[in-house]
Formats: C-alpha cells, sequence, structure tokens
C-alpha cells in the first residue's frame, strides 16, 4: 500500500447547496428559509438558550446566598506536616513552598491537626488557637505575617 494510491471513499465529499438559483433547483426564491418571519431575515434567528417566550431555566433557578468580595482562602497545613523540617529552625511560608507543602498564591494557615515534637519558629498568615499552643508547647515560637491583597 502506498499514500500515493489511497483515495477517498465514495460520497464523502459533497458539493455545497447552492442557494437561490432559481425555482429548478428546489432551492430557489426565499432560497430554505420560508416566507418572512425572525429564521429569514439576515442577522435573525434565536439565541442558543431562547425557549419560546417561556421564563427561561438560568432565570427560574433559584440564586443562593451571599458572596462576600473581601473573602479570604487559605491554604491549611497541618502541625504534624511541620515535623519535616529540623530543630531550631525558622519555618517561612517560603520554605514551606519549597519542600512542596503549600504553592505561592494564597495566604496559609495552620490547624492542629497532630503533634509537633520539635521547637520551630513558625511564620503563617494565621494559626488557630490549638496549632499555637502545640508549637509553643514544643518550645517554639508562632510569628503572624499581614495578609496582602
Amino acid at each position: 500500500m502506498n499514500l500515493s494510491t489511497l483515495k477517498r471513499p465514495q460520497g464523502m465529499i459533497t458539493e455545497p447547496k447552492r442557494l437561490g438559483r432559481g425555482p429548478g433547483s428546489g432551492l430557489g426564491k426565499t432560497a430554505g428559509k420560508g416566507h418572512k418571519g425572525h429564521n429569514a431575515r439576515s442577522g435573525g434567528g434565536v439565541k442558543p438558550d431562547f425557549e419560546g417566550g417561556q421564563m427561561p431555566l438560568k432565570r427560574r433557578m433559584p440564586k443562593y446566598g451571599f458572596v462576600n468580595p473581601n473573602h479570604i482562602k487559605y491554604q491549611v497545613i497541618n502541625v504534624k506536616v511541620l515535623n519535616e523540617f529540623s530543630d531550631n529552625e525558622e519555618v517561612s511560608v517560603e520554605k514551606m513552598i519549597e519542600k512542596g507543602m503549600v504553592k505561592g498564591n494564597k495566604p496559609v494557615v495552620v490547624l492542629a491537626n497532630g503533634e509537633i515534637n520539635k521547637k520551630l519558629t513558625v511564620y503563617a498568615h494565621r494559626f488557630s488557637k490549638g496549632a499555637k499552643q502545640k508549637i509553643e508547647a514544643a518550645g517554639g515560637r508562632v510569628e503572624v505575617i499581614q495578609v496582602v491583597r
């Protein structure tokens, strides 16, 4: 078999419809658009979501709640994960990013899930009460960073 010997199957390519070419063509005069009406006009037709004048589905659905424009989405990191760092180390958000614990585009909150057994100075944007207690009980320190918007 050779690429130069390949042929398209019969009927694969069809001639385009030639609209408005006289009554003998079957598509003369109104060119398949019928008489007058919205769809007969240039630029006519309805939007994809038009439901014939009935109240559209997207307007019938209820709208819930309130979206606070000032809401801050935090990345969560648990206290047990901080055990990966060595003793007496300063743990900044940049070091957490380097280790792949968090991504660099959102503020970080430290939660109290798990135990910590190393003395660390942890810098983050927010700490839960339990996380603060656990870090300080292990001999460490917490430093709150200001959230930049």
